[in-house]
């Protein structure tokens, strides 16, 4: 039996970059659409993914479909976007105009009388009541509502790219996860085989004890040796359903929905050069995030400089006389006067904030090259790990046990022989699995920095006739 066929199942490509690519589009569609009930994406198909109750495969693609759209993570980033939609537009507003009505000495005032000795008494109580009607418009001089909704719209633009690194971040933890459940599934088909491997030397050393070729001490340690690999079956049991619930957890599920998930282990890229990768890092939505960062603080800096300009009140209105009747017109202008208060605290403020900003960016792109060389550098010797294994431990392992297992019903060696080559090509076996699970992390790890496929990186340099057909083999390739 070929090993490596065991693994070699024809799915798609357990990588989180294909998904990033294929499942991409501006983040205001996705945010709309995430929570709405479509699935996220243009250039995608439409079909439904595994829903809860039914016992379906599941694939890479519809696990992250469904975390995209159940995710509780991206519904809080989406309602905040939202949020701020509102704050745009409430940056943009003109302030309302205020209307004042001052009625003075309500009350004060008598009947007029015919005594003409009265007269000057009567105009004083004539005078005592006045009501005033005031309108009131604070103009905003300098530039104040523009740089406002400036600052509003990039303050929505970082939100959105917040949301793009979020959910990136999130379709690679579901990669990683889901290389979990793949891997738990190899580890317990291996459990289950060594438990049947194991059958068969117990029977094989029943045998010769009944033929006396062995003593019996010999099916005791069979025995023995039979009941640990029922151990390590169950262990790989409880670490499978484990792996189950947290992957299903992602999209808000108490509980496993699916058979069994779909993927193959075995699956490799071309490692393209680190310049190349590191070049696309730069361009992540972490990376531009950091950069969108400091456009917004340099146009808070500019909403501060403005509120250096006061602003201008004008009034206008009319003064109603109660008992000489008639209307007097009236108008003001009031402007501050900057003599102590030019906003300086708040500009300084806003200075330091622009430089913290852009000291952040230079944090942000050296630590996406640190995570990326460290990525890069594991990924290069977990290649050659899962080189060395697949093409020189497993089989000459395999061999070993099977000539053992062979010689050992011949007579030809002891059990310690057959127990010791049986145990080498168990480890191995799972020493391969976690090789490749960690190999398949590394490369969620690489695609998550640069929030691409590695496979495309290489395509970058080539003309679009050539990049788009080297895409649709990719995709065809992965079966994604």
């Amino acid at each position: 039996m070929n090993f490596k066929a065991s693994f070699a199942v024809p799915r798609c490509r357990v990588s989180a970059g294909l998904l990033i690519l294929t499942l991409s589009c501006t983040s205001a569609v996705i945010a709309e659409n995430t929570f709405s009930g479509a699935l996220p994406g243009g250039n995608v198909d439409d079909s439904t993914p595994s829903l809860p109750g039914e016992k379906n495969d599941l694939t890479l693609r519809d696990a992250a479909r469904l975390t995209l759209q159940r995710n509780p993570e991206l519904a809080a980033f989406t309602k905040e976007m939202r949020a701020l939609e509102g704050a745009t537009l409430q940056a943009g507003l003109l302030p309302n105009p205020e209307l004042l009505v001052n009625v003075e000495n309500i009350g004060n005032t008598r009947p007029l009388t015919n005594d003409i000795n009265s007269a000057e008494s009567v105009a004083k109580e004539v005078v005592q009541q006045l009501t005033t009607i005031r309108i009131s418009q604070l103009i905003e001089l300098g530039g104040k509502r523009a740089a406002r909704v400036v600052a509003a719209s990039l303050n929505q633009e970082l939100a959105a790219q917040d949301f793009e690194t979020r959910r990136v971040e999130l379709i690679a933890r579901v990669a990683n996860v889901f290389t979990e459940v793949l891997a738990g599934q190899e580890r317990l088909r291996l459990a289950e085989e060594s438990q049947q491997l194991a059958q068969r030397v117990v029977n094989a050393v029943a045998k010769r004890v009944q033929a006396g070729k062995v003593p019996p001490i010999e099916e005791t340690r069979a025995g023995v040796a039979f009941s640990t690999t029922r151990i390590e079956l169950e262990q790989a049991q409880r670490d499978l359903a484990a792996a189950r619930k947290r992957l299903t957890l992602l999209w808000g599920d108490a509980f496993p929905q699916f058979n069994k998930v779909l993927g193959n282990l075995e699956s490799s890229v071309v490692l393209p050069n680190f310049e190349a990768l590191a070049e696309r890092a730069l361009a992540s939505p972490m990376a531009l995030r950091a950069m969108k960062n400091i456009e917004q603080r340099k146009a808070l800096l500019e909403v501060e400089e403005t509120r250096r300009i006061p602003n201008l009140t004008i009034n206008a209105g009319v003064v109603h006389h109660a008992q000489l009747g008639g209307n007097t017109p009236i108008a003001a202008v009031t402007l501050p006067l900057p003599l102590f208060n030019r906003n300086q605290g708040n500009i300084r403020e806003a200075h330091q904030r622009v430089n913290k900003a852009i000291d952040e960016q230079a944090a942000i792109e050296l630590r996406l090259k640190t995570e990326l060389a460290q990525a890069y550098e594991a990924l290069s010797a977990a290649q050659r790990e899962t080189g060395i294994l697949r093409n020189e431990i497993l089989p000459a392992a395999k061999s070993a046990f099977e000539v053992t297992n062979k010689g050992y019903e011949l007579g030809k060696f002891g059990y310690l022989e057959v127990l010791d080559a049986q145990r080498t090509l168990f480890q191995n076996q799972i020493l391969y699995v976690r090789a490749l699970a960690n190999y398949q992390r590394l490369v969620n790890e690489i695609e998550r920095l640069i929030a691409a496929p590695i496979d495309g990186v290489a395509e970058v340099r080539l003309s679009p006739s050539a990049s788009n057909g080297k895409n649709a083999n990719t995709a065809s390739r992965s079966g994604l």
